[in-house]
């Protein structure tokens, strides 16, 4: 069963027989995963007998439920969207956001079952593989085994920081570390100017990424603006003092 079922959603790419343009043309081909596996996978991974494999998904919506199936495996082309873990509480832990070229997650490769949700940040474009074409190609091409193994152990490092990061630091140095993070993966995406970094999250996200609570969040970014390190509003991170930032965020 196919969890984006869940959300209505729409074809977004280009016609059939011409998908393959798309990712050729794609300005975030070099970011991420696709940095990595776009000039590995063959054309005929690009293209769907059904139709097109590139479908969008408004902001907010669930893309992926925790313990659904899929057939597929999903690359974010354009937008932000984060992997979580929604426990029985209500409650939720993020564990990734999501960039553009980024796979959702290596597991997928191999597990017909989502052991996460996603859902998206904003507005997002989403290219989908066939799992068994995926998954060929993982097992007869070198070159792509690496892609794959690379990503898996960047995941593994992330997970590894974050784990580290709850439980040993104070909620200013998750914080900081949670922004340092961010801001490289953004400087990846995009020319920075003036340490301005753009940044489509809530306080909620934040709280949810780093285990606090909203207002606990809300209480640390008036402490970084109030020292000067960093300005955080209507979806821009400024950075004002980054030894400072990085002092506080790095392991």
């Amino acid at each position: 069963m196919e969890t984006l079922a869940h959300e209505k959603i729409r074809s977004a790419g280009p016609r059939e027989g011409t998908q393959l343009s798309a990712c050729v043309t794609c300005p975030h081909r070099e970011a991420g995963f696709c940095a990595e596996a776009f000039r590995l996978v063959s054309p005929e991974l690009r293209i769907n007998e059904g139709g097109p494999k590139f479908v969008t998904v408004a902001s907010g919506k669930q893309i992926l439920a925790q313990g659904g199936s899929s057939d597929h495996i999903f690359v974010l082309c354009s937008g932000w969207a984060f992997r979580y873990v929604q426990l029985s509480d209500g409650n939720r832990q993020i564990h990734k956001f999501l960039l553009p070229g980024d796979l959702f997650s290596s597991t997928s490769i191999f597990e017909d079952v989502a052991h996460f949700s996603a859902r998206a940040l904003t507005s997002v474009q989403i290219c989908m593989f066939a799992r068994s074409e995926f998954r060929e190609k993982c097992f007869t091409d070198r070159e792509f085994q690496s892609a794959i193994a690379r990503s898996w152990v960047a995941d593994a490092r992330d997970t590894a920081g974050l784990i580290a990061v709850l439980g040993r630091r104070s909620a200013e140095q998750r914080i900081a570390y949670l922004f340092l993070h961010l801001i490289q993966r953004i400087a990846a995406h995009h020319v920075i100017r003036e340490r301005r970094y753009p940044l489509p999250l809530r306080q909620q996200h934040i709280a949810d990424a780093v285990g606090l609570t909203p207002v606990h969040v809300s209480r640390v970014l008036s402490t970084f603006r109030e020292r000067g390190i960093a300005w955080f509003s209507d979806g821009v991170l400024e950075i004002l003092d980054f030894p400072e930032l990085e002092r506080m965020g790095l392991l």
